[in-house]
């Protein structure tokens, strides 16, 4: 899976958020409630969608898929003048990110972040920072089309290195 390293600056996205877990993912109901109001949000950056999740410090920690996380879907804006009745504001803080192309069906995703978390991860030089993670849904797109493409947003920070001192 091809990915790279990015430095992401702040972003400003106005969307609706929902309480969720994996086993109880509850992504389609959140996107349907979303998308028809969409173009009430006057102040958009750019046509792309937000998918994010946003997970308490302690979540990755003894993983279970019934513990809850929020989710959002959501468009960049220029500012928060302008926020449509039963949406909200979401100031995304920047900072380093590994970026991961995917390309297939959303329902098949979920092996794209198994192999981010059990396999790239432990290889990388790279630990999982606390910060929302996201998925960029651009004009390629296309939900469960097997050539759909979007890009997913892991926030990562350097390993430290350990200096260890040799006694003489």
């Amino acid at each position: 899976m091809n990915h790279r390293i990015e430095t992401l600056s702040g972003k400003k996205l106005i969307g609706k958020r929902m309480r969720m877990s994996v086993s109880g993912n509850k992504t389609g109901d959140l996107w349907r409630s979303f998308m028809p109001r969409r173009k009430e949000i006057l102040n958009n950056r750019g046509k792309d969608l937000y998918s994010m999740q946003v997970y308490d410090n302690l979540y990755f920690n003894n993983f279970n898929p019934d513990k809850e996380f929020e989710k959002w879907a959501a468009v960049e804006v220029t500012g928060f003048g302008t926020v449509p009745e039963e949406m909200e504001t979401f100031s995304l803080p920047g900072g380093l990110y590994a970026v991961f192309l995917y390309k297939g069906a959303a329902s098949e995703g979920g092996k794209a972040f198994q192999y981010i978390f059990e396999t790239w991860f432990p290889a990388s030089d790279f630990l999982l920072d606390n910060r929302p993670h996201f998925e960029i849904l651009g004009e390629k797109y296309k939900n469960e089309d097997p050539d759909s493409e979007e890009e997913i947003w892991i926030p990562v920070k350097t390993k430290g290195k350990i200096c260890q001192k040799r006694s003489k």
